[in-house]
């Protein structure tokens, strides 16, 4: 099986990049499956309707999300309709829509896609790591699942490097997302879970983690604030994860 996560998009140069780019990237990889973490992708906060259908529209399967994903209040009129659109899992009970759900692919298979955000320096939500245990017991690779990908949305290396050892050799991939930085760190786990601590961003990256400049730099340098940050307008370039699974003991991750 072969899957692309497309790291966190930022805005329409985000979209307009990844409309350009993967469809000819479907053919060229033979990809799967698609999934993208799509929580800065309406203006650089959250998701609406119409920018889920422009990225589902270029080719992505699933959109993940994360401590953005609320921002737009208009997704809790759809996220509980579209079981493609995934919020953090670890959220309390009862928050709308779900963090993990089991899809078909292109070639007959099935993948269950997990989202998780992490704790450290973020939002004190439930624990990431028992709530993807849960799914890992319920939907056990190469059993219920061909293959597993968690998204795991964290600020500390550490919590997603931990997270990557947590599920080694019960999921097909772990791969974080937040940072908006490729991180130069692919490989393969001993127990032959592929992981990544960041797929980084679709964004321009003459930016502020894909934000146009100005704003942070007044926020870092003055400690002030003129207004709401928006992302940087310039062409964005599309960085995210290929995985090959060979169905083997061992997996293949590249960036």
């Amino acid at each position: 099986m072969r899957l692309l996560f497309i790291g966190d998009v930022i805005g329409k140069p985000g979209r307009d990049v990844l409309s350009a780019e993967l469809k000819g990237l479907r053919e060229k990889l033979g990809l799967d499956f698609v999934i993208a973490n799509a929580e800065n992708a309406a203006a650089g906060f959250g998701i609406t309707r119409s920018v889920a259908n422009e990225l589902f529209a270029s080719g992505v399967d699933v959109l993940t999300s994360g401590n953005h994903w609320l921002d737009q209040k208009e997704i809790l009129t759809f996220i509980g309709e579209d079981d493609r659109i995934l919020r953090p899992q670890n959220y309390p009970q009862g928050t709308p829509g779900r963090g993990a759900n089991l899809y078909p692919t292109r070639g007959g298979g099935r993948i269950l896609v997990i989202n998780v955000m992490g704790r450290t320096f973020m939002d004190p939500l439930d624990d990431p790591f028992a709530a993807v245990e849960a799914q890992l017991a319920a939907c056990p690779l190469r059993e219920a699942a061909d293959a597993i990908f968690v998204d795991m949305h964290a600020e500390a290396t550490s919590e997603k490097m931990a997270m990557g050892h947590f599920c080694d050799g019960r999921a097909t991939a772990v791969v974080g997302s937040h940072s908006h930085v490729p991180t130069a760190d692919a490989q393969v786990l001993p127990h032959g879970t592929g992981y990544q601590t960041d797929a980084g961003a679709c964004a321009d990256y003459d930016s502020v983690i894909g934000m146009d400049k100005f704003e942070p730099l007044q926020r870092f340098t003055k400690k002030m604030s003129s207004g709401r940050m928006s992302p940087a307008t310039g062409p964005a370039t599309l960085c995210g994860v290929f995985i090959e699974d060979r169905k083997s003991t061992r997996l293949n991750s590249s960036h």
